[in-house]
């Protein structure tokens, strides 16, 4: 491509480059059924779905977005490059082509982002000497001790304000019988003071050997809710290493996220399955990590 192409290799921009703009024009072109182009059916068969993947995803208002959204969680090698490759394997170079503008705009910026983080902030000697100089951060949760080895958790409640209760219920089953398990709830073991971001990504990353994801209706229209799980998600594409675990407790009247659709669930509102419920969850969160930190 034109411009950013000739100094790129969008081989190596990850697919979260592109912004909901692009987005949404590929699904304007790829949406629709064609008899003669290529539509997102074509692109879903050369990204690995299966033919019944496919089908499910008719079922989707927005089919091109929901692929392009697996696609990235299952898939650590995703790239705007391989995206590209893919459109102009099913001969749609005339997508491509119109959106050549956009998608080097989008590139650009998210290159301009990665250079400002890797930049190292401008600060005087007094306030750099607060910052940590070990890779986890120490006094940020209740039992955090200063200088010491810090806190760690069996799991990380993602969680919205509405399903408060049902973490309450979670913190009896699971910690206060027999399992013994170590929950980190952000409103009950974090400090407040905190950049809220940071924290959480110290926490997941670090902290927690998985996370819990308490899905609901409230859920899918929280901001929170939705950094932590593709935060999770970017760590262990795929879910090669289980450390998402997502959970329905309560019927929902909205479409389950596509994003963990892939994940097996572990489903409270059956009541025929309710009596092996706290039993599934606590060994799935017992199982030993091989890459935990």
């Amino acid at each position: 491509m034109d411009g950013t192409d000739s100094k790129v290799n969008l081989g190596s921009i990850p697919l979260v480059a592109l912004n909901v703009t692009v987005r949404k024009k590929l699904g304007l072109y790829l949406n629709p059924k064609h008899t003669v182009a290529a539509d997102w059916t074509a692109v879903a068969e050369t990204m690995g779905f299966s033919y019944l993947e496919i089908k499910n995803y008719e079922a989707s208002r927005n089919p091109t977005k929901t692929i392009l959204d697996d696609w990235a969680a299952r898939n650590s090698e995703t790239s705007v490059g391989k995206l590209v490759s893919i459109l102009e394997e099913v001969e749609r170079k005339d997508i491509v082509e119109d959106l050549r503008a956009l998608i080097d705009e989008d590139v650009r910026k998210y290159l301009e982002t990665q250079k400002k983080k890797a930049e190292p902030p401008v600060q005087v000697p007094e306030v750099d000497s607060c910052v940590p100089r070990t890779p986890e951060r120490s006094g940020i949760t209740v039992d955090d001790i200063p200088g010491g080895i810090p806190e760690m958790f069996d799991a990380f409640i993602c969680y919205c304000q509405s399903d408060f209760e049902f973490v309450l219920e979670m913190i009896r089953e699971l910690e206060q019988t027999e399992y013994n398990l170590k929950l980190c709830v952000f409103d009950r073991n974090v400090l407040p003071g905190s950049c809220v971001w940071t924290i959480t990504s110290e926490l997941i990353e670090r902290r927690c050997k998985r996370m819990v994801v308490v899905i609901s209706d409230e859920y899918l229209d929280s901001d929170a809710c939705d950094f932590q799980t593709k935060f999770a998600l970017s760590l262990c594409p795929g879910a090669r290493s289980k450390r998402l675990i997502p959970v329905v407790y309560k019927s929902m009247t909205k479409p389950f996220p596509s994003i963990l659709r892939f994940l097996t669930v572990c489903d409270y509102t059956r009541p025929c399955t309710q009596a092996w419920f706290w039993v599934r969850l606590a060994k799935a969160l017992s199982l030993q990590m091989r890459s935990f930190k």
